[in-house]
């Protein structure tokens, strides 16, 4: 049963419905790929957007594609004291009912949404062949020990999350890994 999972580090950042991207650059507006990122099909994007709250605001944050039926912002739990006194929900992707507003300002406009910011959960994506290796399904949740020599932390509450359209990697956010000296390509160890 495999227990080791290559670590990369999540920042801030903004998934954005179709609707929101021709407000924000344009109307026809489409996102533009400059980096594929490890998950199939996902890129960060030449686009950039500022996210405000209600104490201040935080500029150039990257888009990350393809668009979603929902527009989600993704930031770390240190950003809140930069954009204000509400603190979003430690949420999975997706789950944004009930979550933080945010207004989001692009260069053609701006959307305020009264829900949809969170502070991503800790998680791992997996295929079915994975989770099988694992010896895990999707929803579980374990620990995962991780960091720099010295510094070494024991992450609870790892989501794992499991389809065939993912592929082996562990996200934490910057905040997770400054804490323990992390860096990308990291290699974290699953504690059952």
């Amino acid at each position: 049963m495999k227990n080791s999972v290559m670590i990369n580090l999540s920042n801030r950042h903004v998934h954005l419905a179709q609707e929101d991207v021709e407000i924000l650059f344009g109307k026809g507006h489409q996102l533009k790929n400059i980096k594929d990122l490890m998950q199939p099909g996902q890129f960060a994007c030449d686009e950039c957007v500022s996210i405000k709250g209600a104490k201040g605001q935080i500029d150039n944050v990257r888009v990350l594609g393809p668009t979603r039926p929902q527009t989600q912002v993704e930031i770390l739990q240190s950003d809140v004291y930069k954009l204000g006194k509400t603190i979003p929900p430690v949420r999975d992707s997706g789950k944004l009912a009930g979550s933080a507003a945010v207004e989001i300002i692009g260069p053609a406009g701006s959307v305020v949404k009264s829900e949809g910011m969170i502070i991503a959960v800790r998680h791992i994506h997996m295929t079915p062949a994975d989770a099988a290796d694992f010896g895990v399904k999707d929803g579980d949740i374990l620990k995962m020990r991780a960091g720099s020599p010295n510094r070494e932390l024991i992450f609870e509450n790892v989501v794992i999350r499991v389809s065939p359209n993912y592929a082996l990697e562990c996200h934490i956010d910057f905040d997770e890994g400054n804490a323990c000296g992390l860096g990308n390509g990291t290699i974290g160890e699953l504690i059952r």
